[in-house]
């Protein structure tokens, strides 16, 4: 005869899992979903001067391994384009804070020269009136943001948004630079952190564009942008919440960049990787109220744009979960989509 307290046992048992499977069961359907994407807390913006499409694959994996990765891993294009009225150093980088295009009556932020001239002051001065950029926007909300430069002329960026920029380090060797950026990140917690690396430009204009120089000097800044990834990727909380954009001011070919007719000098990369980027997409597949423009510089009147190095700003504002920069006009109403 069996026992009575095994078989009450048994009994307890078998009701156990009748009642229990179910949520046992939901349980392990959640678990099968895809987890949530981390949020993007952080974002690092990365500015190659003088670092164009044309010197990009002339360069190849091989000799441009982390930017060719962050193409694979990331989103970007090979087919951005700078600000189609100059294909110089401070307009673009005016630009990409503000999302405006140059000329001032256009609504354009007004930065139309290149040099390190005090007169006008700053870019409220130069556009007739108030100028937002991603620096006040992400202030506002809260952050302290950073802007490392290698150029003296970058500073009418910290003049125009002295209460935008909570630290603004100017040292012209990159390498020191990038060091700092370094340090910057692996101690503060910035939600916007911008690095403009010049030694491209700089070798570019030493000895062409088309230099050996010149081309190893673009090398050396994709070993740069490795080093930071290499920092990003070695703290967990880096790595789950920041996300990276790399783009250029202008690319060049030949003797100089001055020409904005020439598709080398317009012809720009693009590319984010991180915390809210999808993995290995095109941008232009990412966008379709955007248009590949192939080889045409493409007027600001068309209705499909390309990507721009003017998108910086409202990329990342949007990555931070915050409005658009107020009177900008790139990515403003169709932003551009990174996943």
């Amino acid at each position: 005869m069996a026992n009575p307290r095994w078989c009450l046992a048994v009994l307890l048992a078998l009701v156990a899992t009748l009642l229990v499977a179910p949520g046992a069961s939901a349980r392990a359907d959640r678990g099968a979903q895809p987890r949530k994407a981390p949020r993007t807390t952080r974002v690092v913006v990365i500015t190659l001067d003088g670092f164009g499409t044309y010197a990009l694959r002339r360069l190849g994996p091989d000799r441009a391994p982390v930017l060719h990765r962050m193409l694979d891993r990331g989103a970007g294009t090979l087919d951005a384009r700078t600000e189609r009225e100059m294909t110089a150093t401070l307009p673009n980088h005016t630009g990409m804070v503000t999302g405006r295009r140059i000329e001032a009556d256009h609504g354009g932020h007004g930065v139309f020269w290149n040099d390190e001239r005090l007169e006008p002051a700053t870019v409220q001065e130069a556009a007739g009136h108030r100028v937002a950029s991603m620096f006040s926007v992400v202030r506002a909300d809260g952050g302290r943001p950073a802007l490392f430069t290698s150029k003296p002329k970058l500073s009418l960026l910290d003049r125009s948004w002295p209460q935008g920029i909570a630290r603004f380090v100017l040292e012209p060797n990159n390498d020191t630079l990038a060091r700092m950026t370094r340090r910057d990140l692996r101690h503060r917690g910035r939600a916007l952190t911008m690095l403009h690396l010049s030694w491209p430009d700089g070798a570019g204009h030493e000895h062409g564009f088309s230099s050996k120089a010149y081309l190893e000097a673009c090398e050396h800044a994709d070993q740069l942008v490795g080093t930071v990834l290499r920092t990003i990727r070695s703290k967990r909380s880096l790595r789950r919440h920041t996300a990276v954009v790399v783009t250029a001011d202008h690319g060049g070919r030949g003797d100089g960049h001055d020409d904005p007719t020439k598709l080398a000098n317009y012809r720009i990369p693009f590319v984010a990787w991180g915390a809210g980027v999808a993995d290995g997409a095109d941008l232009y597949d990412l966008n379709p109220d955007y248009r590949d423009p192939d080889h045409r510089r493409t007027r600001y009147q068309a209705a499909r744009q390309p990507v721009r190095n003017g998108d910086v700003a409202n990329v990342v504002v949007r990555l931070l979960g915050l409005d658009p920069v107020p009177g900008s006009r790139f990515g403003r109403d169709a932003a551009l989509d990174l996943r």
